[in-house]
């Protein structure tokens, strides 16, 4: 799409707190700027939470979405407690949006960091992992939050991270995961980088623990390029690396789908500053420029860009990045904008400028589908039964005996009680703490024998009858006989 095309739609929300504020002294930018948009407003967030609506979104402000497909929004506030889901996650999940982009990027010597080549991008899952939010309090002690990893989940996003590093013309991608602890769920992503990095061989590909690997972003983010990881440990190194850069204030987010996008600032709504003018509006700038980008207002896109790299140059900071010294003058949130309107059309001479060309913008523009995979032979061998049990001193022998006891009558024998993980059934060790959550896990009494869903339901009959509380169960599956479940610590 060319700058002279049929102005784009654009849904917008102003958000709560700063959002206002930034939003506003962003659309003067863009007005100033002649992105020629078309903007469709809704209202977001916390005064639509406190109105009854607990998803902070009403159904028209959907309808407004689905006719724009594209979304510039600013930070809402999502009141705790009382059930209130977050609005974040709950649009980048109903929206198909799987690929969080944020560009982290340092401006040495006008914003004080300690890492002047600093280029990064962190490519975070933006549908998955924790951020699932399927939560449950279990017993009196415990509580568990689903980590859910899906194969086409964690393609999508893997694909598009080397989709953007080819039309970026960048060089590496770093996957960052903890499969030496979760090796199913963590071990799947990584797995997926391997088979689709085989896809892209002009790409470097590097696998790291997100722990050390976190330590070296801090460390050295230079050594870094475009990094992929799952949601929650995106969500963290993305915030690492952007306050890396001179300030999370400065960096823009690009939510990605195959059909939808939104666009913001990776900060929230900061309400204890909100209506005093001095919120830097840069992030939510930023994020609106890779908007431009994303529906072809590439030139636009590139004007407002340099322009605001020529106000960050010319050292006209707000409060958060400025520096006695090293900036030249301290502005608020709205002088700030009217910089960077001064400056349209200006390029900076020291910073790198950007310009954004036709292919490396755009909408999505490849197959994001994910690859049909073969199926597999799905063989039920096991379940695990999970326990609400705080009897006879929490003694896990005396656990062992009642459900032994309970299921004499039926096909499945217990194999191995764990708490919290760790095996504490047979040959426990009198020091492992126990809470009131037990894992028992039941394995078929003959050797190879199939398990059937009725013996299951006739076992959990045989606990209910024995007094035992049992809380849920995990069934434990093999696809083509490889081990679809974890061992307990200790088994």
């Amino acid at each position: 799409m060319s700058d002279s095309s049929p102005r784009p739609r654009v849904t917008v929300a102003h958000g709560d707190g700063i959002g206002p504020e930034i939003m506003g002294a962003t659309l003067r930018v863009l007005e100033a700027a002649r992105a020629e948009l078309e903007l469709d407003e809704i209202q977001i967030g916390e005064q639509v939470y406190l109105s009854g609506n607990t998803s902070g979104i009403a159904p028209e402000a959907w309808d407004a979405l689905r006719r724009s497909r594209v979304f510039l929004k600013a930070p809402i506030t999502t009141p705790r407690g009382g059930g209130y889901k977050s609005l974040n996650v709950t649009t980048r999940k109903t929206l198909g949006l799987f690929a969080n982009v944020r560009p982290c990027v340092s401006y040495s010597p006008f914003v004080m960091t300690r890492h002047p080549g600093m280029d990064v991008v962190i490519v975070r899952e933006n549908e998955e992992d924790t951020y699932a939010g399927i939560e449950h309090r279990q017993t009196q002690e415990v509580t568990q939050c689903l980590k859910l990893i899906s194969r086409p989940g964690s393609e999508r996003c893997i694909r598009y991270a080397f989709e953007y590093a080819r039309r970026a013309e960048r060089r590496k991608i770093t996957c960052l995961t903890k499969d030496n602890i979760m090796k199913i769920t963590d071990g799947l992503f990584r797995r997926v980088f391997q088979e689709v990095a085989e896809e892209y061989p002009d790409i470097e590909t590097e696998e790291l623990i997100i722990d050390i690997g976190t330590a070296w972003l801090a460390d050295a983010p230079e050594r870094f390029d475009v990094v992929v990881t799952p949601n929650l440990y995106g969500d963290i190194v993305s915030d690492v690396t952007a306050q890396l850069s001179g300030s999370v204030g400065l960096c823009g987010s690009a939510n990605i789908g195959a059909e939808f996008a939104m666009f913001e600032a990776i900060h929230g709504s900061a309400p204890d500053i909100a209506g005093r003018d001095i919120a830097n509006p840069s992030g939510l700038l930023l994020g609106a420029v890779m908007m431009l980008v994303h529906v072809g207002r590439n030139e636009v896109a590139t004007r407002v860009h340099n322009a605001w790299l020529k106000t960050i140059e010319d050292g006209v900071h707000t409060g958060d990045v400025y520096r006695e010294g090293m900036s030249g003058e301290r502005v608020g949130t709205q002088a700030f904008a009217d910089a960077v309107i001064g400056r349209l059309g200006d390029e900076p001479r020291r910073l790198n400028k950007v310009h954004y060309q036709e292919v490396a913008g755009g909408r999505v523009g490849f197959d994001t589908e994910p690859r049909p995979q073969p199926q597999q032979v799905k063989r039920l061998v096991g379940v695990d039964v999970f326990l609400d049990w705080d009897e006879s001193g929490r003694d896990a022998g005396a656990l062992a005996g009642r459900l032994e006891s309970a299921a004499a009558g039926v096909p499945l024998k217990l194999e191995v009680i764990t708490n919290r993980g760790v095996k504490v059934w047979p040959g426990g060790l009198p020091e492992t703490f126990c809470s009131d959550h037990w894992r028992c896990r039941f394995y078929p009494k003959g050797e190879g024998q199939p398990v059937r869903h009725e013996d299951v339901a006739a076992l959990l009959g045989h606990l209910a009858t024995a007094g035992l509380d049992f809380i849920k169960t995990e069934h434990l599956y093999t696809f083509d006989g490889e081990v679809g479940y974890a061992l307990a610590q200790g088994q």
